[in-house]
């Protein structure tokens, strides 16, 4: 394949969202060392805010599924699943950035839905990429979470960097894969699957021991799966 290059717009910014990051790559910071990185004015690093939106949901889907509710992710311009977010500019706080960019990729209005400092969950150092990530969560009603749903065909970004918003199916089907522990075998920008898993622990959607199996399950089939591709080359 031809490599066409990055362009003066994504030059810079392009080896962030590289793929092939796991989790043992990133740090996560206490309170202590936002406070420092906020009284150096967010340097020396590059910065990012991302943010999950969801609404609890307890009901039996078909009769059969245990479903918590929804959470909101989105199909990104590399092909890779995120949340809405992105980098923050020059002058900028994290949860400045984060209300700019959820504006710009999903419509949000910041008149209703603004996120605050107080709903930030998670800060984490990426430092072979000199990238600090920060993630906040906020719940809403099914009614706003629909109408945010539908919005997003409306934002400044949709169809450039947000190429679709994606509901995170919450329940797990009879073979124990199909449903959130397949969810989790797709390929995510970052660490977006495990701020995934932080998110819902964090809203009390799943319990540990549901988490831990979910997590298991995808796992297996990961590992299952390239043992059948070793054999076939």
């Amino acid at each position: 394949m031809t490599d066409i290059g990055w362009g003066p717009v994504l030059s810079e910014s392009e080896g962030y969202g590289r793929l092939g990051d796991n989790s043992d790559d990133y740090t996560l910071l206490t309170h202590q060392d936002i406070d420092k990185l906020a009284r150096a004015g967010y340097k020396p690093h590059q910065h990012a805010s991302h943010g999950m939106i969801f609404f609890r949901k307890q009901n039996k889907l078909w009769d059969l599924y245990e479903q918590k509710g929804f959470a909101m992710m989105q199909m990104r311009f590399d092909g890779t699943l995120g949340f809405p977010g992105g980098l923050m500019d020059e002058g900028e706080a994290p949860i400045q950035c984060l209300n700019r960019e959820l504006h710009e990729e999903i419509g949000l209005d910041l008149t209703k839905h603004a996120f605050s400092d107080d709903e930030r969950i998670a800060s984490y150092l990426h430092e072979g990429k000199n990238l600090v990530l920060h993630f906040y969560l906020k719940e809403v009603s099914a009614e706003e979470f629909f109408a945010l749903e539908t919005n997003t065909l409306h934002a400044p970004e949709y169809g450039i960097e947000t190429l679709g918003i994606i509901r995170v199916p919450l329940f797990t089907m009879g073979d124990g894969l199909r449903g959130f522990p397949a969810f989790l075998t797709n390929h995510f920008a970052g660490n977006a699957r495990s701020e995934l898993i932080t998110g819902l622990m964090a809203a009390k959607l799943f319990t540990q021991e549901d988490m831990e199996k979910a997590i298991k399950a995808y796992k297996d089939f990961i590992k299952n799966r390239s043992l059948i591709e070793n054999m076939l080359e």
